[in-house]
């Protein structure tokens, strides 16, 4: 009898309805303009009126298409999320399907840890607008579902759920930014430090 984990088909988070072929390209648009002015003059460059004048799109479609920044924000995370979600839910072991939970769940937080790093700049902007917003909308429902079926493979009988949680929750951007860039850590070093919160087991009576 295999003792494989039974894989779990989790839907891709972010990915907008189908649309008309315009409706597509605005978005594409605002999307874009809204990036181009956190690289060029940073995160608390991007307003509504300032991303409409930069894509050339009337700021009520922004307005309407997105609701407000930190909606606009969230949306251009879940665009650049696609790439990660595609690894871990249909890549190449040991980030994909087909590898022990363990070294799947340490696969997923080192590649986190990366993803973060790598959009540092985004993610804060999109926290500090709504600090809440991350746990209700966008990825992170699916990151936590996916961390949570990991960690009850592994471990049955945890409390996955809050578990999820608490793995996840080093990888708040703050606390990324506060480690790389305030106090000058490596990448490798936060990754170090998963790999050793992974293998703690601390016994209490």
């Amino acid at each position: 009898m295999s003792t494989r984990p039974r894989r779990v088909d989790l839907p891709l988070a972010g990915q907008p309805p189908p649309e008309r072929a315009d409706a597509a390209r605005n978005r594409r648009k605002i999307l874009d303009a809204a990036a181009g002015l956190i690289a060029e003059k940073g995160a608390e460059a991007v307003t509504m009126n300032a991303v409409a004048h930069a894509s050339g799109i009337g700021v009520g479609t922004v307005y309407r298409r997105f609701g407000d920044v930190s909606e606009l924000l969230v949306a251009l995370l879940d665009d650049r999320e696609q790439r990660l979600q595609k690894a871990f839910l249909s890549g190449p072991p040991p980030l994909g399907p087909d590898a022990p939970p363990a070294e799947r769940l340490r696969a997923f937080l080192h590649a986190l840890a990366d993803h973060v790093d790598e959009q540092q700049a985004v993610m804060l902007a999109a926290e500090s607008a709504n600090p809440g917003a991350r746990y209700r909308r966008g990825p992170y429902p699916t990151l936590h579902t996916h961390v949570a079926m990991l960690v009850s493979q592994a471990r049955p009988g945890a409390d996955a759920a809050v578990l999820a949680h608490m793995l996840l929750a080093p990888m708040v951007p703050s606390l990324l930014h506060h480690l790389r860039t305030e106090r000058g850590f490596p990448v490798q070093r936060v990754k170090d430090a998963i790999d050793q919160l992974l293998g703690l087991d601390l016994k209490f009576d």
